[in-house]
């Protein structure tokens, strides 16, 4: 009884949703806890009510400074003043201000580039730590869809401050991944809260065409015709600008495009736009929606195949967190899927990349802690930011003593995560050609049980009707303008993430 109090003191609310009221009541048995809850269930209370149950510090890892940022000023929203982000968006100022009164603070939001400073850890390690949250776990995974290279120093970095009581968080993860997040954070004998990935009220609904421009044109009619408002998701900034125009030549002039080419205030005015119902529709790369505290997203439309099966249940479920029906939109043409492979090479160096980066080094002969012949060694072979950081991540393995050693190590993870990648793109593309429910092949890629008769909203299968998921844009309420414009952001704009 004392949680659902708790609950109502702290958010208003009379019950909680699935896994949530699990998931605290383990951290306050003091367990370490992996929690995998469906996108949209909250599972930021899970470690805000667990802490202001708890007498220490909260230390949340986070992963996308948007998020982290969101998640602070919605804190502060609800008058919680001992609540700050520690991030490198941060002047120095600022950051020396913060890192001196630490301990005056009950959450910290950390990124996880700080754990490459030493003072930071030092300041950390002599805190009275309660719960260590790691944010978006699966990116701690080279096997998991998001895989982040700063992640893999989290393990380390919770040994050398205490070994806290430690929650992991995703949405996401197979079980596979779920024992590798465990693994790599050096946690055992962790309690698993594994809620389904099953978002009952989203229904799924594919459509197959033969040629690019009859999916740009079935993309602006579903656009015009559908429930406000919706995410079109794409794969290519290019993609989503010219389609967000041709959206406002055809009367939808409450669309714009959100992508990693825009400048840092353009993307937080439209993300804020988009939240108080100044937009109704975002043509946006897969960054978009990470933190978005909207709940009224009526569809979700996918105009170009995702990689995985992982990332698209991520981003169809941010539709629909009010509970109300919507839909999940995914639009196919022939070929789709070699964008796709395409993408996925260039994620990590090539092989041959990788052999012309060690041959410079050992041409060099330099030290292997000289940092700027290895910028200069990643710059010469045409190494991506992405693409460098992961590998500045195996040239700090203490674990490898030479150049070959290293050099074999990366190639052949690049050998097996591109053999990963294209099985994961493989069965994106099966799950699009099942003749089977949509629903059911998804809840059997994450090893969970069929449902029987899911009944007409459920997907193409089913029999569900499109029409019902159709409607006027101006029947729909909308949230009042924020009447604190300036000054919201402003705030927002000290924890924007340059999306890569």
């Amino acid at each position: 009884m004392m949680l659902d109090q708790m609950l109502y003191k702290y958010y208003g609310y009379t019950s909680f949703r699935t896994g949530q009221r699990e998931t605290i009541q383990s951290l306050l048995d003091g367990h370490n806890t992996l929690a995998m809850l469906p996108t949209g269930t909250g599972k930021s209370i899970c470690f805000e009510l667990a802490g202001y149950m708890m007498e220490g510090i909260v230390l949340i890892i986070s992963p996308l400074l948007s998020l982290m940022q969101d998640q602070v000023e919605q804190m502060m929203k609800r008058g919680e003043k001992r609540v700050v982000a520690l991030n490198s968006f941060l002047s120095p100022i600022e950051k020396r201000r913060v890192l001196a009164n630490l301990q005056s603070y009950k959450f910290i939001f950390l990124s996880p580039e700080m754990l490459g400073f030493g003072n930071v850890i030092e300041k950390l390690k002599n805190l009275k730590l309660s719960l260590l949250v790691i944010d978006e776990a699966h990116c701690i995974s080279q096997w998991g869809y998001d895989f982040r290279p700063d992640y893999l120093k989290l393990g380390t970095f919770r040994e050398r401050i205490g070994s806290p009581l430690t929650l992991a968080l995703t949405a996401t993860a197979t079980p596979e991944v779920r024992d590798d997040i465990l693994k790599k954070l050096c946690v055992r004998d962790a309690t698993r809260i594994e809620a389904s990935v099953n978002r009952p009220n989203i229904a799924f609904h594919i459509e197959k065409m033969e040629h690019e421009h009859e999916k740009k044109q079935r993309a602006i009619d579903l656009a015009k015709s559908l429930k406000q408002p919706g995410i079109i998701y794409f794969s290519s900034k290019k993609a989503a600008e010219q389609l967000a125009q041709l959206l406002r030549e055809n009367g939808l002039t409450r669309t714009m495009a959100y992508h990693g080419g825009l400048d840092q205030e353009q993307r937080i005015l439209i993300q804020e736009q988009f939240i108080n119902g100044q937009l109704d529709i975002i043509c946006a790369t897969s960054a978009f929606g990470m933190g978005i505290n909207k709940v009224d997203i009526r569809y979700i439309i996918h105009y170009h195949m995702p990689m995985q099966i992982e990332s698209y249940l991520q981003e169809v479920g941010r539709a629909g967190r009010d509970g109300e029906p919507s839909v999940a939109i995914l639009l196919y043409a022939e070929g789709d899927e070699q964008l796709q492979f395409f993408l996925a090479e260039g994620e990590l160096p090539s092989i041959r990349q990788l052999d012309d980066f060690f041959s410079y080094m050992q041409l060099n002969s330099m030290e292997k802690e000289d940092e700027r012949i290895f910028e200069e060694a990643a710059t010469a072979n045409g190494l991506t930011e992405t693409q460098w950081r992961w590998l500045a991540a195996y040239l700090n393995d203490e674990t490898a003593t030479t150049y070959e050693e290293i050099a074999d190590k990366a190639k052949s993870y690049v050998i097996a995560r591109n053999s990963a990648k294209m099985e994961n793109i493989k069965r994106m593309k099966q799950w699009i050609n099942t003749d089977g429910c949509l629903r059911n092949y998804l809840l059997r890629y994450f090893y969970e049980s069929e449902l029987p008769e899911l009944g007409t909203h459920c997907c193409d299968f089913c029999g569900l009707d499109l029409h019902f998921y159709k409607g006027s844009v101006t029947g729909l309420p909308r949230r009042q303008e924020n009447t604190n414009w300036k000054e919201r952001l402003t705030v927002l704009l000290i924890g924007e993430l340059h999306e890569e």
